[in-house]
């Protein structure tokens, strides 16, 4: 299945562009209901079900669903907002070719076990009012199955046009998800999400040049050693320290940079803390860095460095940052956590391997001026991509990693259980262990999204950043070639 998302109007165009193809929008339509009613035949037992029916095209997907039930035997009706000679085009045809019950919305003699919501989906531009508003505010997620979009999500945001919305335990979609389907709080409220093929032309699809991307492997590959491959060949990283007492977040990345692969891990750390340091670190190399030109080494030595985690943002600590930025030449930076504060708000562009990784209260600390300006995480993150000249990867239930290209991925993986301090420090050094194994900045910074989401639901309630690094040897192992996974013991 293709992890390309699509827009409201990118589907518009779809439906335009397969009818200049030759495949009218009434046969995607009749496509598209039936695909509605085989996936509910799929999942839940035969029992009373109503169709509330919008007055567009997501009320003739309903029309055309109901119709496909009765001839499967459900005992079914279609609950209908507007009158049927109210309706127009492909709608209204789907609905003339209804015989079964029909009743207006909300008022029927009949007690239903199952709601198909197909009043309105992606293409809504305002609030849900009157007996829809009532609905979605009555009826629960698991007797609710959407057409498209629940109704009262704005499809290209995921967010809710007003105080209330239909939330669903299954969403039936066509062609590609949209935003909605993958970013907070659509993607709860959507349930399952199902993607029928309608029979739009794929060129069709293609000719949108879709550059929305949910986050899955088949978008990118881990790097995995040879047979004769040495740990020089499998990069070095380099993690920056804070001082005493603030040495715990280096580790995280550290250890995360060597559970990724990593040949090589050294942490360089200010005399103070280096006691501290040595005494928590076997595998990974420490190293003693107070000024500028011990920071300046280490970008130019490294294949990857992590700078941020727990660093510092005194004045000294901005110096020895520039010194890293101003390195010539110099390794891909991870810019996490004081890094980004210290150089918020961004004035100049980065080099293109750079992967910045702020939260949100960081995004819109180095980015002040897009944030408020843009519609949703996905426009943020390209226009901060764009702006700083590197991959930028914005964490939050929705997080959105995005090229300087205009490329951008959607990571639905990941639990709560994730807003744990030190999280981040573990997904920074993660980014930081694939680079250097040679992975392309962008295809790292969404390896390791991935990545570091499963491990979380891998581990679930309890989970510390501790655990991280710990749990992912057994998500790498998923990944890995035949030849490469863990054998069974014994």
């Amino acid at each position: 299945m293709s992890c390309e998302i699509i827009s409201v109007e990118e589907m518009r165009a779809i439906d335009e562009g397969s009818a200049a193809a030759g495949v009218s929008t009434r046969v995607l339509m009749e496509n598209a209901g039936r695909a509605v009613a085989e996936a509910i035949v799929q999942r839940f037992a035969q029992q009373p079900t109503a169709v509330l029916c919008g007055p567009g095209n997501n009320g003739g997907d309903g029309w055309v669903a109901a119709r496909a039930l009765r001839d499967m035997g459900w005992p079914v009706w279609v609950e209908t907002l507007v009158p049927r000679d109210a309706l127009k085009g492909d709608a209204l045809d789907a609905a003339n070719a209804w015989r079964g019950e029909t009743f207006d919305l909300g008022k029927n003699g009949h007690r239903a076990e199952l709601y198909i919501d197909a009043l309105f989906g992606a293409g809504l531009s305002r609030p849900l009012d009157g007996e829809v508003a009532r609905l979605a505010t009555v009826l629960p997620a698991e007797r609710v199955v959407a057409v498209d979009v629940p109704s009262g999500i704005n499809g290209d945001d995921g967010n809710p046009l007003g105080s209330v919305c239909f939330e669903a335990a299954l969403t039936v979609t066509f062609v590609r998800k949209k935003p909605a389907h993958v970013l907070m709080p659509g993607r709860a409220w959507c349930g399952e999400v199902v993607v029928a093929d309608i029979r739009a032309p794929e060129s069709v699809v293609a000719a949108q040049k879709v550059t929305l991307f949910e986050n899955d492997p088949a978008l990118w590959r881990a790097p995995w050693p040879d047979a004769d491959t040495h740990k020089h060949e499998r990069g070095h990283v380099m993690v920056a320290s804070g001082a005493h007492t603030r040495t715990g977040a280096a580790r995280l990345s550290a250890r995360s940079a060597l559970r990724a692969g990593a040949g090589l891990v050294t942490v360089i750390s200010p005399s103070d803390a280096l006691a501290e340091n040595a005494a928590q670190l076997t595998a990974i190399m420490l190293r003693e860095a107070n000024g500028e030109i011990d920071f300046a080494e280490a970008a130019r030595t490294a294949q990857a460095m992590v700078i941020g985690p727990a660093f510092g943002t005194s004045d000294a600590h901005y110096k020895l940052l520039l010194a890293v930025l101003d390195a010539k030449p110099r390794c891909p930076l991870v810019l996490d956590a004081d890094a980004i504060t210290l150089l918020a708000p961004l004035t100049h562009g980065l080099d293109a391997r750079d992967v910045m990784t702020p939260h949100v209260g960081e995004f819109r600390r180095a980015f002040p001026g897009i944030w408020g300006s843009a519609a949703n995480p996905i426009d943020a993150a390209r226009a901060a991509a764009a702006y700083a000249r590197c991959v930028v990867l914005l964490k939050g239930p929705s997080t959105v990693i995005a090229s300087p290209d205009g490329r951008a991925i959607v990571n639905t993986t990941g639990t709560p259980f994730l807003a744990t301090a030190g999280s981040g420090d573990v997904l920074a050094g993660l980014i930081a262990g694939l680079i250097a194994q040679g992975t392309a900045s962008f295809e790292a910074a969404a390896t390791a999204a991935w990545v570091h989401g499963r491990a979380g639901e891998v581990f679930g309630p309890g989970l510390t950043a501790d655990d991280l690094p710990d749990i992912l040897p057994l998500i790498f192992n998923m990944l890995a070639p035949a030849h490469l996974k863990r054998k069974p013991v014994g």
